[in-house]
């Protein structure tokens, strides 16, 4: 005689949102710092200001302050130093990651060279063509840390993301990597920028999740 096959066993019930715990280490992406998670083709638009409508003609980069040559460029100036480009990934403070990210411009460390940084020189303000500011250790935007870029994987720089020119500085998070990008003024003392003013980490590591004052 067979015997009667056993009951099935009922589907797993959905885990209730707030009681699944935290992934396992062993799943996340190594690539992603604490906090953060992956947006993958997503590349969410956040602005401080309203997004400017500013011709290549029209943008200008210049560096001063603590530098024994002050200097500005104009886009076809800028562009007639050595290209460089940054492949690799991005950290905003509110979350988002995205890995594999290619932008193409010109390293920092190549204005930098043109102008002479002082010795007594220790931090920048880096300003917008819309008035925004953010400050940063020299050290972090020197030894190719740091570029000017007008590409995006292999486009021209939207607008939204800071088109036609922005800084952009992958290791720290990404409020520091000013849109429409106008210059830096070099001094020798931390001066805190617009989001800095408001609570924000004077520094932004992601791996540090340096996100807020006192972190």
């Amino acid at each position: 005689m067979t015997e009667d096959p056993a009951p099935a066993a009922p589907a797993p019930a959905e885990p209730t949102r707030g009681f699944t715990g935290r992934a396992r280490a062993a799943d996340r992406d190594p690539r992603l710092p604490p906090g953060q998670y992956d947006a993958r083709d997503g590349w969410p638009v956040l602005s401080a200001e309203v997004t400017p409508r500013l011709a290549a003609a029209d943008w200008t980069f210049r560096v001063d302050g603590l530098v024994t040559r002050p200097r500005t460029w104009t886009w076809d100036e800028a562009h007639a130093l050595p290209a460089s480009e940054y492949r690799g990934d991005i950290h905003c403070v509110t979350s988002w990651s995205k890995f594999g990210v290619r932008f193409g411009g010109v390293s920092l460390d190549a204005f930098l060279a043109d102008t002479g940084p002082a010795p007594a020189a220790t931090h920048v303000v880096a300003y917008s063509h819309t008035g925004y500011t953010t400050n940063l250790p020299l050290a972090d935007v020197t030894g190719g840390k740091a570029w000017i870029v007008w590409e995006y994987d292999g486009a021209p720089l939207p607008p939204e993301h800071g088109g036609p020119a922005r800084l952009i500085v992958p290791h720290l998070y990404f409020w520091k990597s000013a849109k429409w990008i106008a210059g830096l003024t070099l001094l020798d003392h931390d001066e805190p920028g617009f989001w800095e003013q408001n609570g924000y980490h004077h520094r932004g590591d992601p791996w540090r999740e340096e996100r807020y004052a006192g972190d």
